[in-house]
């Protein structure tokens, strides 16, 4: 079985939905896609780095499919942790900028 697989992209369903539930609503921002971009570039030196030799996966977990060294899944994980972290920070705030409102009655 794929566990890895399953997991990851049981994340990205938990997200989406979280993001729709907490009324945040972080995946309608163009900002967050400016972000995520910025993020992924440097997933793509760190991580690729770190699954080009040291750390190792095993092939009966995952697909297979890789974006250079990097296995598809870690992508969809990274999605999740960096979307939830938003999404929590988004909805736990307590201060707020000039012309935002707080917390999750945005």
């Amino acid at each position: 079985m794929k566990e890895y697989t399953l997991l990851a992209c049981l994340s990205v369903v938990v997200t989406i939905l979280l993001d729709s539930i907490s009324g945040v609503r972080v995946l309608r921002r163009r900002i967050y896609y400016i972000f995520f971009a910025v993020i992924i570039c440097f997933k793509l030196f760190v991580n690729g780095y770190l699954t080009s030799w040291i750390v190792m996966y095993n092939p009966r977990h995952f697909l297979g499919y890789r974006i250079g060294t990097i296995p598809l899944e870690d992508f969809l994980f990274g999605f999740s942790m960096v979307t939830m972290s938003i999404i929590f920070w988004e909805y736990f705030k307590t201060g707020s900028s000039p012309g935002q409102t707080k917390g999750r009655h945005q």
